[in-house]
């Protein structure tokens, strides 16, 4: 049992809780019969949905609480009154060393400053990052920072890039990730300064990183870049960007395949290649966003996602708590210190 290793869940969080949670874990536990679980909830709400996940169930632990956190509560209000809901709870379990990381589905503000409250921040990193997975034409890219702060210095963006890698690798399998930094374009001279001197600064370092120079955002579904880097405004706003321009083409696309009796024929001819489409751009496949940079793994789930969805969440965690993650990224940020020049007296102050 000393091998044993336990993810920890929030059983509460998320619009369709604890339903969504409990046939999520279902489905990821049919094809990882390594791991345990932690589910944090109500063991009254819990217990009969577990009746009816019968991989799942023997390998379940209910740790009761009747508190959680809504969906519209503040971050500010639940960093004084969250202890001992389900989301708090799911957190300390990975700051005790009970569990290797944790999954929540519920409030994105919360989860992220309760996870910075009880875990904090790795020693040698400015600012935690937001970082998630995009579907390209050949695969995935992986890109951060999509909101955890909404600005960063050239040092925040080279620490993006060092998190950014590891992440990578432990989770989207790439062994040598090729990185570049999101740009108004590809030339050396454009951009703002805190850009340019993050090129600099990974151009120059003894960083053992592929990095690629700049990248348009035009760009970020050519498979061409493993890791993308930008600050939390500009990615947040990608993110955003690309989710409301997708659900556009998709929502087009089957007004135009209604739209008469030769386009429904035609969609039933291309029904095949219509499917695979779909199956490429399921967000349920790339769902599990990780908060980088802290003394733990945490993962949140889109609030809305089905048990598809959460099972990928699931999996995220669970690549990034058995990997080495920690290990390369404490490594790297010892390699960046020569590189990046001493702290003035007022940036100092400012820490």
């Amino acid at each position: 049992m000393a091998d044993v290793k336990f993810i920890s869940i929030d059983g509460m969080g998320g619009d369709h809780a604890p339903r969504i949670v409990v046939e999520g874990l279902e489905h990821f536990a049919q094809s990882h019969p390594d791991l345990r679980f932690l589910i944090h909830g109500d063991e009254a709400q819990l217990k009969p949905l577990l009746e009816k996940a019968p991989t799942a169930a023997p390998r379940v632990t209910i740790r009761h609480t009747e508190k959680s956190v809504a969906m519209d509560a503040k971050p500010s209000q639940m960093l004084r009154q969250g202890k001992g809901t389900s989301m708090w709870n799911a957190i300390e379990s990975v700051k005790s060393g009970e569990a290797i990381a944790a999954v929540s589905a519920g409030n994105t503000g919360a989860l992220m400053a309760l996870s910075m409250f009880i875990l904090r921040k790795v020693e040698g990193v400015h600012r935690p990052a937001l970082v998630a997975s995009w579907p390209t034409r050949k695969g995935v890219t992986a890109m951060l920072d999509l909101g955890a702060d909404i600005a960063a210095d050239a040092e925040q963006l080279v620490e993006f890039a060092i998190m950014g890698v590891a992440f990578a690798r432990a989770v989207n399998g790439v062994q040598n990730p090729k990185v570049a930094l999101l740009n108004i374009g590809e030339e050396e001279l454009k951009g703002h300064e805190s850009i340019r001197e993050a090129a600099r600064l990974l151009r120059t370092s003894n960083l053992p990183i592929d990095f690629r120079g700049f990248i348009e955002a035009d760009k970020i579904g050519s498979a061409d870049i493993d890791v993308i880097v930008t600050d939390g405004f500009t990615g947040n706003i990608a993110l955003k960007t690309a989710e409301g321009i997708a659900k556009m083409i998709s929502d087009m696309l089957k007004d135009a395949l209604k739209s008469g009796p030769l386009a429904m024929l035609g969609a039933a001819l291309a029904m095949p290649a219509l499917k695979q489409f779909r199956s490429k751009m399921d967000p349920r496949k790339v769902n599990g966003a990780v908060f980088l940079g802290l003394n733990g793994v945490v993962v949140k789930s889109h609030g809305g996602t089905d048990s598809v969805g959460f099972a990928q969440a699931i999996k995220v965690a669970a690549g990034m708590g058995e990997s080495g993650f920690r290990t390369e990224v404490e490594e790297n940020l010892r390699r960046l210190a020569p590189a990046s020049p001493p702290p003035t007296p007022a940036e100092q102050a400012a820490q």
